[in-house]
């Protein structure tokens, strides 16, 4: 059998990935009143037969206001956690890790599911009011109140509560969405947190700190916890690599055990260079500089390409969304490309 990095495990805490080729979060905007379904059981199902090593469920409001649209997914009742079971349950019998992002979007809540067109949502056609460092809205969507001390204690509160619920409904994995301009991005970026307040200037990462906290004191030791992060904005004068390093640094020390580095999303007409593997560079100076482990992820499609991303040092694990939507199989084509002998479900044998 032939040695790869991309076909290696990786411990992390007690759990151990059979691989380091994951499925990132993608909204699926498949949710009523924020509850699972059969079609999240196939669609998380489906890539654990093809042979990832970890597959992320998709941003997940720890607060119905949390959520992106009225069609994602949600996690502040038991009864949330309830529905996300089986799904968790069906995909660990095959092999695969579960994970989930916990998210609040902040000031790009209350928008449109994407199938249903662009902008937001009204209250009076089911919307609501949105959150936000400030009353300055992402454009194109509706206009947030100026969260209170006591709105983020509450969403603090909130990201607790729902990692308490993903562990009774079987997650391996919790990760912190902290990227692409939601709600901890926004008081992190200096582009939209202009408060004075102790959750602005130098206190702009004290909700992330507050938020890992949280999290990491509600799930088990044993647990890992991820963050995700933008580890720049794509714009002067906003978040940029050497502050995802201080927060990255920062957020070891506070029970984070792996950065997931994507970029921008804070502000629209970022001038982001788009290309095959464009953010590995900053997942490597992150791992590098901040000492933490790291996965990169963002227009990485091919077997050579994943494995060459492991073999430099850029990152621990890669993760992919798209390729893993074209190609459920991804795992195993990727490690017939790469001659490893990875098993298809028994059932396929007979391919």
């Amino acid at each position: 059998m032939v040695a790869t990095h991309v076909f290696s495990p990786l411990s992390i805490r007690s759990v151990t990935f059979r691989n380091r080729l994951w499925v990132s979060p993608m909204c699926m905007y498949s949710c009523t009143d924020g509850f699972a379904n059969e079609f999240h059981r196939v669609h998380t199902g489906q890539y654990a037969l093809g042979g990832a090593g970890l597959v992320m469920m998709e941003a997940t409001g720890v607060v119905p206001e949390g959520r992106i649209t009225a069609d994602c997914m949600g996690l502040w009742s038991d009864a949330h956690a309830e529905s996300l079971a089986p799904a968790v349950a069906f995909a660990q019998t095959q092999g695969a890790r579960v994970g989930i992002q916990l998210a609040h979007a902040g000031r790009k809540a209350s928008a449109n599911a994407p199938h249903r067109g662009p902008g937001f949502v009204s209250a009076a056609d089911g919307g609501w009011t949105p959150l936000g460092p400030t009353e300055e809205p992402f454009r194109g969507l509706a206009g947030p109140r100026a969260a209170t001390a006591a709105d983020l204690e509450a969403v603090v509160a909130g990201f607790a509560a729902a990692a308490r619920r993903a562990v009774s409904a079987g997650f391996d994995v919790i990760e912190v969405h902290g990227a692409h301009g939601y709600l901890l991005h926004q008081f992190a970026s200096p582009l939209v947190n202009t408060r004075t307040d102790a959750w602005g200037g130098a206190g702009r990462t004290k909700l992330a700190l507050d938020v890992a906290d949280a999290v990491r004191s509600a799930i088990p030791d044993s647990m890992p916890l991820f963050y995700r992060v933008s580890a720049t904005d794509w714009v002067d004068g906003g978040w940029s690599v050497d502050d995802t390093v201080e927060l990255s640094v920062a957020l070891r020390a506070h029970g984070v055990d792996l950065i997931d580095v994507s970029s921008g999303g804070a502000v629209p007409d970022a001038a982001i260079p788009v290309a095959p593997g464009y953010q590995v560079p900053l997942a490597k100076q992150v791992r590098e500089r901040a000492g933490v482990l790291t996965s990169a992820v963002g227009l990485i499609d091919e077997a050579a390409a994943a494995e060459q991303v492991l073999a430099s040092g850029a990152a621990d694990a890669v993760m992919m969304g798209r390729r893993w939507l074209r190609d459920p199989y991804s795992g195993v084509h990727f490690a017939d490309a790469l001659g490893v002998d990875a098993p298809w479900p028994r059932q396929y044998a007979r391919r």
